[in-house]
């Protein structure tokens, strides 16, 4: 758990806190590689899972192994590395499919298949067939020693009585957990939150309730902080939320909102959060927002001068510790720059300067950053300064 005296977000949160514990399951090398673009080959999934399992997370997803021969060399690698986390496998409804699993020793798997109506009549299955292969495909994996989690696609915008057929058959036919997915991120966090809670009731106590969400609302996060108060043991997500159209809920920011907002803790080693984000970055070829939640590049970097004139006061101007995710704290200079600005940086890089000398060093400075649309180098900072006395 953090350090509460590193989280500076004073009382307000204080009547939602719950405490507890959720545990994190994380779906990057199957659902976070179906972000448009992204290829990681059988080496680039081995080195990404044994940066998951150093970050905490205690299940992680190797992938769907009929997909293509490269998921199941990948899914063949992460077996056989020791790792601690659990390595689950995915899996349509369709026994071909779970025999894949068997072959290559993975003993957990999501068992999926569609269950709202608009995805069965695109499909052109009907609600009874759709039921048949549930039981069917879920009864050989249990039967076969899999533990099964059923993942019903598109399950928010499923008929409420359906669902509860589906997710009925598929745990009286060996699932032994259950997964709740917002396949097209269309739900509000209240309404996943009483999803989630209703589906915690339909399968009993016995039955853990995974919940999976995507970000197309800009909700994922929420939605998963909902699900866990709504009852959810397991958040489903990925890295950096990569993934389908906007992604998938990222289990960085999951896990930092629960844990700071919310006490409830999680396995997840914030401390690494950054440094396995850029990997996966790297290896996945995109970019990410220099102001991203947890591992923007910008978090912790300071241009404004009003800010500035604080600095010295971290929680006066940060909502937690840069230590909480080991980033670094920093001065930049640019055209939003003070006075303070100036005077912390001479500082830092042992410039002596009289109250004259800052001042213009101040002018210039904007001028600059205005002229180059971008921030002044410590280097730029030198010469201008050099420049003051000709």
């Amino acid at each position: 758990m953090i350090d509460r005296e590193r989280i500076w977000t004073g009382a307000v949160n204080e009547p939602y806190r719950r405490g507890g514990s959720v545990g994190l399951y994380d779906t990057t090398l199957r659902d976070g590689e179906q972000t448009v673009g992204v290829v990681l080959s059988p080496d680039d999934k081995l080195e990404i899972a044994r940066a998951l399992d150093e970050l905490g997370i205690e299940r992680i997803e190797a992938g769907f192994p009929r997909v293509s021969e490269d998921d199941r060399r990948a899914i063949e690698l992460i077996l056989g590395a020791g790792l601690a986390a659990e390595i689950w496998g995915f899996s349509r409804a369709v026994p071909a499919d779970v025999e894949a699993l068997v072959e290559l020793g993975v003993s957990s798997s999501v068992v999926e298949s569609p269950i709202s109506d608009l995805k069965l009549d695109a499909l052109g299955v009907s609600r009874e067939a759709m039921l048949e292969r549930i039981r069917s495909a879920v009864s050989f994996a249990a039967g076969e020693g899999v533990t099964v989690a059923y993942f019903g696609v598109d399950s928010t915008r499923a008929d409420p009585g359906f669902f509860d057929r589906a997710y009925t058959a598929a745990v009286e036919a060996g699932a032994r957990e259950v997964v709740v997915v917002d396949t097209i991120g269309v739900a509000s966090p209240e309404a996943v939150a009483e999803l989630v809670g209703r589906t915690v009731e339909l399968v009993g106590p016995d039955v853990p309730v995974h919940f999976h969400g995507h970000n197309d609302f800009g909700l994922a996060t929420a939605a998963a902080v909902a699900a866990v108060q709504a009852g959810a043991r397991w958040i489903q997500g990925t890295i950096n939320g990569m993934g389908e159209r906007a992604g998938n809920a990222n289990l960085l920011e999951v896990a930092l909102a629960l844990d700071a907002l919310y006490g409830v803790e999680t396995t997840l080693r914030l401390e690494l959060a950054r440094e396995v984000s850029e990997r996966v970055r790297q290896l996945s070829g995109y970019a990410l927002e220099p102001w991203k939640p947890v591992v923007g590049e910008t978090l912790f970097r300071r241009e404004s001068g009003a800010v500035a004139s604080q600095f010295h006061d971290p929680p006066s101007i940060e909502p937690y510790s840069a230590d909480v995710v080991a980033a670094e704290r920093a001065i930049v200079l640019g055209k939003k720059s003070g006075i303070d600005s100036i005077r912390i940086k001479a500082a830092e890089l042992g410039l002596e300067l009289t109250e004259e000398d800052e001042r213009a060093l101040l002018a210039a400075v904007k001028a600059r950053g205005a002229q180059k649309r971008g921030l002044v180098t410590d280097e730029e900072l030198a010469d201008l300064a050099r420049a003051l006395h000709g």
